[in-house]
């Protein structure tokens, strides 16, 4: 890139080599000669990249020519090259040349690479023995190194010495400006600078240094009136032109600042704050597409500046940190950002900073920085809300509850109501946190926060309809913003509307081409509807433009499992979690999820040791690392891993809740006992933690007390099905069937639902072999044909009473709604192999396909093939299966019974008596005795 360097810091000329240092060639080479003066009048016109060309090819003839370096160095200095530049200069010192000619020009290469205490350490920067103009200059580069360093005393110190030496120079003056600006000594700056203008009063850069004292306060007429005279006095001045626009831009002048920028455009093609503005002016136009554009021009331009230099320039820091984040950049961001607020300090630059520590999950980072912030911004009613957002993905609601409480007093607003609310259904209060998102966003309809916000919850809690509703009026308020029509689509596809939700990605691929979210969402519309191959050619083209995106890669992974590609589904997600971020722990959960799914839990467990490293302590990852630990039967690892999920969680119900279901699922009743108490310390009509609670009380061996909570919780909620719910379970505990059975039917009335049903489905099941259960389940089904889990549990009810030809109808049925359900193909080959039908080998195979590692599964093929005469490949898969679960009694017995059939009597006798070792109960028993009686 062209990075031009402050005007301010002016050349020296260009004088003839020193007698002094290395040996000088006796006579110069000349056609060396030729290409140096062939250079020099490229320099001259400034067409630096043929100079420099030219430069070197005279060093390929002779690299002692001092004359060729100093050029080369101004030139490489000038086109950005600055690291270069430097080698060329201390080759110029070298070969000898004097100190007042290279000082100047080696500080800005030093400055430029952000060397800067070289400058204050060197002897070569001494000020003494050089002539009064270069010993001016150096004081003059001495001050801006000790202002970038913060050092105001010395930057100060040094600009008056540059005034002992000649005060008549208005550069001397308007050396002090920028440092008294950055000290915020308004008044000295503008004394400063109204001397430079007494001296130069047609100054341009007088000028542009005066508009910007009466930016920063705050005279905004004054500014571009200062501005507009320093564009009169030099067109081309950068400065004044990058501020105006800026500041017509504030004001709304858009033609204006839009001419402007143009200019800058034509004038500095380099200068990165140009396509910053023109990002702003695309933006504000609705040109999402132009705008990203711009702003990849802004960070392609400063990214290879080195960072050293990079630190001092605030203006340079803030704008490319602002250029990635608007590019959702948000590592690269941060880097700057940072930086910047280093230098800094508090500035509105904290809160995107927060935001970017927010998406990492450093919630403690993030609620640093805000409210380091708020003490000096007490009224930034942004950076509240993105503190209280920061508490709430911290669990800490009851905090963000009390700040946006707090907040309202002092002002109604909005937005502190759509945090408010989002607080308060974190910590159970739903519909209270829902009445504040509605009454936000009703308040205000430019809200959109509360708005998407209500959209999320709508579609959570099934109110497809209220979340179209929502989405529709975002929309409408904003038909520009491809965002929108993205939430759109995923509401109509939720609400059913296929084609609607086609049509609101289409459009917001429409205006926006580089907005992937859409594209995504059209490739999961295609994966839904079978169209895998167009779903694949959409997720390639993403993947062809950024071959890292990692959401592309995870719905490459969702399609290769449908099409029942196990390994590259696996690779997809190992290739996504690779690439994530430092921070990034979804394809690491996702991998660990997949390898459950698929009944492989010490890979699974592998997946999320892996992730643990980036963010040992996010409850996401310890949840999910407590799931791997119980497939595994680690339950005392998983207990351990729970402990500090219920201390990372502190008094936040839900999350207290899940920790409590992993609690139990790793057989640890006190534990999800304690995490409950610490929930419901928190919210003590916290629903789920109370119903829960009434079964951790039934397993505890206390049914008094869980019937007492469970009739509070029907007083409660009289209209909700859960306390009846749970006074049914209570009588199951006691065996009493009949009013355990009234109990779910009360509930199934309050609220027909699958959970429901199926509590009422088992308490029927031993009622006249069943059928009444069967009839229960078949009626739901003829009104609620895409409810998988009791089209399940009919299947799994005709199998259980014997009814293999109902069974397999019904399991059929369930992989019209599930085709990809492994259990379901695993069940259904069962059927078959009772029904004697040759289909059982074909379907076990596909069951093994979704599931390759599913112990069950490959124990049903082994059979199938034994069943079918093909009895070394069945010997084969049923060793696999044994070694996968050798306590597993009927894997024992089909082995065993290959065994025999094949002659290995002994280790077939082996095999049953490990399975009927204990009296072990299994469906296969009596045959398992029977044959281990004949082999003896």
């Amino acid at each position: 890139m062209t990075f031009r360097l402050n005007s301010r810091w002016v050349l020296a000329p260009l004088l003839a080599a020193s007698l002094t240092g290395a040996p000088v060639a006796v006579a110069a080479d000349a056609k060396a000669s030729k290409y140096y003066e062939d250079a020099l009048v490229r320099y001259e016109k400034n067409e630096l990249e043929g100079a420099i060309i030219q430069l070197k090819n005279a060093l390929q003839i002779d690299k002692n020519m001092l004359p060729v370096q100093m050029l080369l160095g101004r030139a490489l200095l000038q086109s950005g090259d600055v690291v270069a530049a430097e080698v060329a200069f201390l080759e110029a010192v070298r070969l000898g040349v004097s100190r007042a000619e290279v000082v100047i020009p080696l500080g800005q290469a030093y400055m430029a690479q952000g060397k800067h205490k070289l400058i204050l350490e060197q002897a070569t920067f001494n000020v003494a023995g050089l002539p009064d103009k270069v010993q001016l200059q150096l004081q003059l580069l001495r001050a801006a190194v000790s202002a970038d360093l913060g050092d105001v005393r010395n930057a100060l110190k040094a600009v008056e010495e540059a005034r002992a030496i000649d005060s008549r120079d208005p550069a001397v003056w308007l050396a002090e400006v920028p440092i008294r600006i950055r000290a915020r000594q308004f008044k000295e700056a503008s004394v400063a600078v109204e001397r430079a203008l007494g001296l130069a009063p047609e100054s341009a850069e007088a000028w542009y240094q005066k508009g910007s004292v009466t930016h920063v306060s705050g005279d905004l007429q004054a500014t571009l009136l200062a501005y507009d005279r320093a564009i009169k006095a030099q067109s081309g001045h950068v400065e004044a032109r990058v501020a105006r626009a800026g500041l017509l831009l504030d004001l709304g002048r858009v033609s204006d600042a839009e001419a402007d920028v143009t200019e800058l455009r034509r004038i500095a093609p380099g200068e990165p704050r140009a396509a910053y503005l023109q990002a702003l002016l695309a933006e504000r136009s609705g040109k999402q597409a132009d705008a990203q554009a711009a702003l990849k021009v802004v960070t392609d331009l400063i990214d290879p500046v080195p960072i050293d230099f990079i630190r001092y320039r605030t203006q340079l820091l803030m704008l490319n940190g602002l250029a990635h984040f608007g590019l959702d950049e948000r590592e690269k961001a941060k880097q700057y950002l940072e930086t910047f607020q280093k230098q800094q300090g508090n500035t509105p630059a904290s809160k995107l900073l927060a935001q970017i520590y927010m998406g990492e999950s450093n919630l403690d980072r993030a609620i640093e920085v805000l409210e380091s912030y708020l003490k000096a911004n007490p009224a930034d009613g942004q950076a509240m809300t993105l503190l209280g957002s920061a508490f709430l993905s911290k669990g800490q609601n009851a905090k963000a509850t009390a700040l946006m409480q707090q907040a309202l007093k002092t002002k109604d607003n909005p937005a502190y109501r759509a945090v408010l609310g989002l607080s308060l259904i974190r910590s159970g209060q739903g519909s209270t946190g829902v009445a504040e998102l509605e009454a936000a966003y009703k308040q205000d309809a430019t809200q959109t926060q509360a708005g998407v916000a209500l959209v999320g919850l709508y579609l959570r809690s099934g109110r497809a309809a209220k979340a179209v509703t929502v989405a529709e009026s975002l929309v409408k308020q904003q038909p520009s913003n491809p965002y929108f029509f993205n939430v759109l689509g995923v509401s109509k596809g939720q609400a059913g509307d296929q084609p609607g939700a086609k049509a609101a990605f289409e459009q917001a691929v429409k205006l926006s081409e580089t907005l992937v979210a859409p594209k995504i969402n059209l490739a999961r519309l295609e994966i839904a509807n079978k169209a895998y191959d167009a779903a694949a050619t959409r997720l390639a083209a993403i993947l062809k433009v950024n071959e890292k995106n990692t959401e592309a890669m995870g719905e490459m992974a969702v399609l290769s499992e449908r099409r029942g590609q196990q390994a590259e589904a696996q690779r997809w997600l190992e290739k996504a979690n690779d690439l994530s971020g430092p921070k990034e722990v979804q394809w690491g959960l996702a991998l660990s999820d997949f390898h459950l799914r698929h009944d492989r839990p010490m890979p699974a467990l592998e997946a999320i040791k892996k992730v643990s490293g980036k963010l040992p302590n996010d409850l996401g990852v310890l949840l999910a690392y407590a799931r791997a630990q119980v497939a595994n039967r680690d339950m005392v690892g998983a207990k351990g891993t729970l402990t500090s999920a219920t201390r990372v969680a502190d008094y936040n119900p839900a999350p207290q809740v899940q920790i409590a279901l992993l609690q139990l699922a790793a057989n640890n009743l006190p534990g999800a006992a304690y995490c409950l108490e610490k929930a419901l310390s928190s919210e003590p009509d916290f629903l789920p933690a109370q119903a829960l609670m009434t079964e951790v009380e039934l397993r505890q061996g206390d049914p008094a007390k869980a019937e007492k909570r469970a009739r509070d919780i029907v007083v409660k909620h009289p209209k909700r099905a859960i306390g009846h719910s749970l006074l049914g379970d209570v009588a199951v505990a006691r065996n009493q069937p009949s009013a355990a059975q009234d109990a779910y039917r009360r509930a199934h009335q309050l609220e027909p639902s699958p959970e429901t049903l199926l509590r009422l489905f088992g308490t029927m099941g031993g009622q006249e072999n069943g059928k009444p259960a069967l009839q229960l389940a078949e009626g739901w089904m003829k009104t609620h044909p895409n409810d998988a889990r009791t089209q399940r549990a009919l299947a799994d009810g005709y199998a259980r009473t014997g009814n293999f030809a109902a069974a397999k109808k019904a399991y059929e049925g369930l992989l019209k709604i599930t085709p990809e359900d492994g259990s379901a193909l695993n069940n259904l080959a069962n059927v078959l192999l009772r029904l004697k039908d040759p289909a059982a080998i074909a379907v076990a195979e596909q069951a093994v396909a979704k599931y390759p590692g599913n112990v069950n599964a490959i124990d049903t093929l082994g059979w199938a093939l034994f069943q079918g005469g093909q009895t070394d490949k069945a010997l084969q898969l049923l060793r696999d299966a044994r070694l996968r679960d050798p306590s597993h009694p009927e894997i024992r017995f089909h082995l065993a019974t290959v065994l025999a059939q094949t002659g290995r009597k002994t280790e077939a006798r082996e095999e049953l008596e490990t399975a009927l070792k204990g009296g072990q109960n299994f469906e296969s028993g009596a045959e398992a005795a029977a044959l281990l009686k004949s082999l003896k």
